[in-house]
């Protein structure tokens, strides 16, 4: 999904642009020193910045404007106008800001200006934690440590994954990285030496053994204890493991770290036939991925028709239709029975060939530290709506946490990675003392060849889809509803309606 739109197109800004060109509310690209520039007027002030986002390239002229921000057509990042700060992930970094002057009835676009060295600031609670531990090294951890530090606070951070890896982007790897697509050098979130250079002391490889909460420390499994005056749980989710003979061979795999995408590349690379287990989100993409590798793909899955739990009839026959236009063979209600060294037996008698096996049969969330810290828990860890667990001063964020959520009116957990990002950083704020309630929309997008399908809401049963548009034609909107009410929307390229409904919902709480 990344893109390239660093070509300068349109008018040199540097010599102006006629103000009639630019209408209250407009957008326009153009170009100053080399580098694209976005034009955008809000009533008597213009601003610009950076074309593209920061996130994989997005342009953003084809994005909403809503208020003083701009929001990425492709994965819902937002950004102020103003200062070019990243307010919503999946972007982290900002956007460039030009100075803008008005000469009579001409916009003229002028240096590149000095992004300002932020003042530390004050605690809304009036003391800053001394020390702060994130136990996770995920999308939620990762964005709480960037958060924090992008806060000024001067605090002591410390983050402990299990993980070897740093920090990645989960999403590319069933996604371009696993198809080829996407270099590794994509991968890591932010290189190693941002670590070092913000203060923030990684710790990788480490395991979190238990929380005393009693002493506010967090008991490593070496017997080691770190101290904490605020505790982030951004422990994330595990895959749910095969049980059936055969499953603890080499070639069987799950996809949930970076570690796990290289090792299904390595063994794609020289296999004929795969075998995924489960039409989820991630089983799919992993099909999608392995194709376009040029190996035979097998889905099996229990279900009639793959994603309509999640997406409806519609969507899941497309989902289908779509992969196996692409020569991916399905074997629906049925699963696997066994697997050999060279077969996978399913319950239906069939076999398969499969010289390696990908099972994609849904997450755990990983709360077994809570609930031996007699946190509350249920289905997750459950917070209120300052992503607060029943323990003061311990948060939880992303795949663990169950909030309240305001536009549903349930309380929800959410396994996406940009509900993730966004919960670690405003986890942060709020172990920081500003007390933001958690509001933000649930969003993601899933990548099935070259068709994106972007989804906001959240909407665990519905009476009703509406559909608009042609979903065969993959050009579409889908509402889902339940009394009348839409609980969430996907789209297939419809960027701006989605955006647009993820707007609605934002004003349109219950």
């Amino acid at each position: 999904m990344a893109g390239n739109h660093s070509d300068p197109s349109g008018p040199d800004l540097a010599l102006g642009v006629a103000l009639a060109d630019l209408h209250d509310g407009g957008k326009l690209v153009g170009h100053r020193g080399g580098e694209p520039v976005l034009l955008v007027r809000r009533g008597a002030e213009i601003f610009a910045v950076a074309a593209a986002c920061s996130h994989y390239g997005g342009p953003l002229v084809d994005g909403l404007v809503a208020d003083d921000t701009v929001r990425c057509p492709w994965h819902h990042a937002c950004f102020d106008l103003r200062t070019g700060e990243a307010l919503r992930a999946p972007a982290l970094s900002p956007l460039a800001c030009w100075s803008v002057e008005q000469r009579g009835e001409r916009i003229l676009i002028g240096e590149k200006r000095k992004k300002p060295s932020p003042a530390p600031r004050e605690s809304d609670a009036g003391v800053f934690p001394e020390r702060i531990v994130l136990v996770g090294g995920g999308a939620a951890g990762f964005a709480a440590a960037e958060r924090l530090r992008r806060e000024q606070y001067q605090g002591a951070i410390v983050m402990i994954s299990d993980d070897e890896a740093l920090p990645v982007d989960r999403p590319n790897l069933s996604k371009d990285y696993l198809a080829g697509k996407a270099p590794e050098d994509w991968i890591p979130l932010r290189k190693e030496g941002f670590y070092a250079r913000n203060g923030i002391d990684l710790r990788l490889g480490t395991k979190v053994a238990d929380i005393d909460v009693r002493a506010s420390e967090v008991v490593l499994a070496d017997g080691a204890r770190v101290a904490f005056d605020k505790l982030l749980l951004a422990t994330g989710a595990e895959p749910v493991r095969l049980t059936i003979p055969g499953a603890d061979q080499p070639h069987v795999h799950t996809l949930r770290s970076l570690a796990d995408s290289r090792r299904i590349i390595a063994q794609s690379s020289a296999a004929r036939h795969a075998v995924v287990l489960g039409a989820s989100f991630i089983g799919l993409e992993v099909a999608a991925a392995l194709r376009t590798r040029g190996v035979e793909v097998h889905v099996v899955a229990p279900e009639e028709r793959p994603m309509e739990r999640v997406l409806g009839l519609q969507m899941g026959d497309f989902i289908r239709a779509l992969h196996e236009e692409n020569g991916v063979v399905f074997h629906l209600g049925d699963t696997a029975a066994s697997i050999d060294a060279s077969e996978v037996l399913l319950s239906s008698g069939s076999t398969l060939a499969a010289d390696i096996i990908v099972a994609g049969i849904g997450v755990l969330p990983r709360v077994n530290l809570a609930e031996r810290a007699g946190i509350a828990t249920d289905r997750g860890v459950l917070v209120d709506a300052y992503l607060e667990t029943s323990v003061p001063g311990i948060y939880a964020a992303g795949d663990i946490a169950r909030w309240p959520d305001p536009h549903s009116g349930e309380n929800i957990r959410v396994e996406h990675w940009v509900v993730a990002q966004r919960q670690g950083a405003a986890a942060a704020l709020n172990m920081l003392g500003r007390r933001r309630k958690f509001t933000d929309v649930p969003f993601f997008w899933s990548q099935h060849y070259d068709i994106p399908i972007n989804y906001v809401g959240h909407a665990e049963r519905w009476d009703a889809i509406e559909v608009v548009g042609d979903v065969a034609a993959r050009d579409c909107l889908l509402r889902l509803k339940r009394g009348g009410r839409v609980l969430a929307v996907a789209t297939i390229f419809r960027d701006t309606e989605s955006l647009e409904a993820e707007l609605t919902m934002e004003q349109n709480k219950v």
